[in-house]
């Protein structure tokens, strides 16, 4: 007699166990990192997402893949929160929620920085990872906003990205409250010429 296959569904039922996994991995290192710092054990991002160290180290074998994949994660939820917000939004009012959005990742990143700086070329794609995912998603806000005569039509999205990330570092005391409302001021600058016949690179 032939085995009884196994239930339909059970693969998927699987892959997704994995993917809740692997999200919580890194939901829990960002929180430790964010903390802790960078070479916080890594037991304690376990034990936050609540998962063995052998899960752990099975989706990421060096300390490395952890931290890459924490800041690409963090990336591309960001880039991905700019076609949500468009979709449920005005087009300004779309552009400046996306834009604290950033604020929120630049926040978290810092956790990240003693490695992402550090010359370690275990990173070194992520400057060009950052700049192909949010670039883009910041352009089409931007040229949304635009089309509707809501901001000037000039404005390079790495500078805006630049800008605000300066603003971050820049707060008196990393107060968050501080760099919220000196972005909201960035944000409301964006106006001046709104509707004009300017043109990007003009």
């Amino acid at each position: 007699m032939s085995e009884k296959p196994p239930p339909k569904g059970t693969p998927r039922r699987v892959r997704a166990d994995a993917q809740r996994n692997l999200k919580t991995l890194l939901d829990a290192a960002l929180t430790v990192f964010a903390t802790s710092g960078v070479e916080a054990p890594v037991r304690e991002i376990a034990e936050k997402a609540g998962v063995g160290i052998g899960t752990l180290y099975r989706h990421f074998p060096q300390r490395s893949d952890l931290i890459v994949a924490v800041f690409r994660n963090g990336v591309d939820a960001c880039a991905g929160a700019a076609a949500e917000l468009a979709a449920s939004h005005a087009p300004f009012e779309a552009l400046s929620l996306w834009m604290q959005r950033y604020v929120d990742f630049v926040a978290t990143k810092r956790g990240l920085a003693a490695a992402l700086y550090s010359g370690d070329p275990a990173y070194d794609s992520l400057p060009a990872y950052f700049e192909q995912k949010l670039r883009p998603a910041l352009q089409a806000l931007l040229d949304a906003a635009g089309a509707a005569g809501e901001i000037r039509r000039d404005i390079e999205p790495f500078d805006l990205l630049k800008a605000v990330a300066q603003l971050c570092t820049s707060a008196p005391g990393g107060d968050p409250a501080h760099t919220r409302r000196m972005v909201g001021l960035l944000i409301d600058g964006l106006r001046y010429r709104a509707g004009s016949a300017a043109e990007p690179g003009r």
